[in-house]
């Protein structure tokens, strides 16, 4: 998803240039993030704590949140390919919130004529938009993207450390896989999910973690980050999202 935010008013627009395109190897991802194994266990409600979310749900059926029940069975990654320095998770949530988020709705293609989607990640938090049981507009229209998985956007603001975004996602998918019993290998990035009548057909998403556009040794590195946080969760209380 490609917008632009500006701190008066949250418009949408396209970028004129993509983000830079990164690799844990190139920056030093490993050496910034607590080593493999290096973190104690926690309770699912201190991994959900660690997170640090901040829930700011869109309010109920406006702005593309229709309230269609679901049941997760995928949870699906996304980068916002927002460079600009405005363009936190707050701001998205402002974004969606105001209904600045629309899209074309057409038969196969949009549903509601909005995106929405269920986290938005940044270095230091994130922020939840809408219940995990209901479908979001984030992935591939009317399929299995949408109708039963979890959208969660990664910040790559300017000033944004990607890092920690990166780690901070980890956690909030560990937490959510435990939660809705989701294995390991229905953690998909968006580029999983066909986009039929687009072109290309998958996109490159989230591009920091593709290799070439498509998923490889970069991927499973951020699925080794999920399972080794997901390792760490003994059994305790859980919080409902």
């Amino acid at each position: 998803m490609k917008w632009k935010l500006s701190l008066l008013a949250v418009t949408v627009a396209s970028l004129l240039t993509s983000c830079e395109n990164i690799s844990p190897q190139a920056q030093g991802w490993n050496s910034k993030l607590p080593p493999q194994g290096g973190l104690g266990q926690v309770t699912p409600a201190q991994l959900y704590r660690e997170v640090g979310v901040h829930v700011d749900l869109l309010p109920k059926g406006k702005v593309g949140r229709v309230g269609w029940a679901m049941q997760p069975r995928y949870i699906t990654i996304h980068s916002t390919q927002n460079c600009s320095a405005a363009a936190n998770a707050f701001q998205h949530s402002l974004a969606l919130k105001r209904g600045a988020l629309k899209a074309r709705r057409r038969p196969g293609g949009n549903r509601t004529g909005y995106l929405t989607w269920h986290f938005t990640v940044q270095e230091n938090a994130a922020v939840q938009h809408l219940p995990t049981r209901e479908q979001g507009e984030h992935a591939d229209f009317d399929g299995p993207g949408n109708n039963y998985s979890i959208g969660i956007e990664m910040c790559e603001n300017r000033g944004n450390d990607l890092a920690w975004t990166v780690d901070r996602t980890a956690r909030l998918t560990a937490y959510l896989m435990y939660v809705h019993r989701i294995p390991l290998g229905n953690i998909v990035p968006h580029y999983h999910w066909p986009r039929v009548g687009t072109s290309p057909l998958h996109k490159d998403c989230p591009h920091f973690l593709l290799n070439n556009g498509k998923p490889g040794a970069t991927w499973r590195w951020f699925q080794s980050r999920v399972l080794m946080h997901y390792n760490r969760i003994v059994p305790g209380p859980i919080i409902s999202v």
